[in-house]
């Protein structure tokens, strides 16, 4: 799997959650809500360094990344980042890897 950003969504990051040179960004398995790959779990993001890295988008100095414990939620697919430009919110796509 991989973790791809649009530049929008880097700008999303950088500006709604002030991330900088240096700052670690975890996407994870959230328990709750729905996602295209599984119902009841949807993805979390935070600001966190990681305990066990397993896939990682390094922009800007930035570190983008998935731990190996929520592998499974994207169940082969990549990541896809973007911002909704209606909502101004993040939008995600999982692609087959």
């Amino acid at each position: 799997m991989n973790i791809h950003l649009s530049e929008l969504a880097i700008q999303w990051f950088e500006e709604d959650m002030e991330v900088a040179a240096g700052d670690y960004v975890k996407f994870f398995a959230r328990y709750g809500g729905s996602s295209p790959l599984h119902e009841g779990f949807s993805i979390g993001i935070t600001k966190e360094e990681p305990d066990e890295l397993a896939v990682e988008t390094i922009v800007n100095d930035v570190h983008y990344y998935v731990e190996e414990r929520d592998v499974w939620f994207f169940d082969g697919h990549d990541l896809h980042i973007d911002v909704d430009t209606s909502t101004k919110e993040l939008s995600f796509d999982y692609q087959v890897a």
